[in-house]
């Protein structure tokens, strides 16, 4: 039952956490690339009605790109970590800043169309955000066999250790460890 209820966090988890992967993404080329806020950071009312609309319009835009592109390249790492169980935050954010780069290698725009992020930079800098916020929601605790918060006693199937008496205790045989005063201790 354990194992079934694991595979059931692990299924949950994966897609919660690629999408809270792709709004980190989003929100750096966003913030980062195209200063989405100076197209409402103006003083006449009706140009920041219009200039929310194109943002809201443009964030639309880039999430869905980025939710469709990224999936392909990103998941090569995502089952590596969920595979091998690999839970170091630096894996997940170098396998993001990797896998954006190789997805802005390999779709790069046709001639005419809009380019959404020119030069590396903001490419792996929402790369690695996007890895981040994977770390912290699924990839934190990836892999399906290897347990989360058990000893390394009970997972080869030993009784965990007792925790050792604190310095200056006297250990008695017939009750709780005696301060040195000779007290029992709280």
């Amino acid at each position: 039952m354990d194992d079934l209820a694991r595979l059931l966090l692990r299924v949950l988890l994966v897609p919660l956490g690629y999408l809270s992967a792709v709004i980190a993404g989003s929100a750096v080329i966003l913030v980062g690339e195209m200063r989405i806020g100076t197209l409402i950071d103006t003083a006449r009312p009706d140009e920041a009605a219009a200039g929310m609309f194109v943002a809201i319009g443009t964030a639309v835009m880039v999430f869905v790109l980025l939710l469709s592109v990224m999936w392909m390249v990103a998941a090569v790492g995502i089952l590596f970590s969920e595979a091998f169980a690999v839970r170091s935050w630096m894996f997940h954010a170098a396998n993001g800043a990797v896998s954006a780069w190789i997805a802005a290698q390999l779709f790069q725009p046709s001639e005419g169309a809009p380019i959404i992020v020119e030069g590396p930079f903001y490419v792996v800098a929402a790369g690695l955000a996007a890895g981040l916020a994977y770390w912290l929601v699924a990839g934190s605790s990836a892999g399906f066999y290897k347990p989360i918060l058990r000893s390394p006693a009970e997972r080869a199937g030993r009784p965990a250790l007792p925790h050792p008496a604190p310095p200056g205790a006297l250990p008695r045989a017939d009750g709780p460890p005696r301060g040195p005063e000779g007290g029992a201790r709280p």
